[in-house]
């Protein structure tokens, strides 16, 4: 697994990087070698550590986001534990995805609940069908706001009618997801 790590607002030793890789590399057995592990280590207030853990392998990306007061290895440590948690819990889902064998180790039984001990089946409940209109990205947060939403699908007229997601971000702001294809 390669991995890339990045300080927001604070300087830490290569001591805290070490630490989180060490305990990132017990997920590669999950993982085909082209695997690639983003880790965004930051402190907001001088206290809250922060970390988000993003790992990538060909079209499967896991994400984790944890914080935790004046201990930046703990929240590595939790991170870790819910990217774990994420690939028991849909299993069966990612064994086709995921490194061949990734799950002939056992995991005791103690150690999984018994609300991921079954996986969840998909429950769609609503589809809606709708008209995207083309419009800009200021349009559709205008819409998306007006509309109470934290999300708003649209064409973006700025790039030739391309499929196009704005999103509220948790820590304020928006986001734009832009298909490639």
């Amino acid at each position: 697994m390669k991995f890339v790590f990045t300080d927001k607002k604070v300087d830490l030793s290569p001591a805290v990087h070490a630490y989180a890789e060490k305990k990132i590399s017990k997920l590669d057995r999950y993982f085909k070698e082209d695997a690639v592990a983003s880790v965004t280590l930051s402190v907001e207030k001088e206290q809250r550590c922060i970390v988000e853990l993003t790992v990538r392998s060909g079209s499967t990306i896991f994400r984790a986001e944890e914080s935790v007061n004046n201990e930046m290895r703990a929240a590595i440590d939790q991170a870790v534990a819910v990217i774990e948690r994420q690939i028991r819990k849909n299993k069966t889902r990612l064994e086709k995805r995921l490194r061949q064998g990734a799950f002939e180790r056992g995991v005791p039984a103690s150690s999984i609940s018994d609300e991921m001990a079954e996986e969840e089946e998909f429950n769609l409940v609503r589809t809606k069908r709708f008209f995207i209109k083309p419009m800009t990205v200021e349009e559709a947060i205008l819409q998306m706001n007006l509309l109470d939403h934290t999300f708003f699908a649209f064409r973006n007229q700025d790039e030739d009618g391309t499929f196009a997601v704005v999103y509220k971000r948790h820590n304020g702001g928006y986001g734009l997801i832009v298909d490639e294809s």
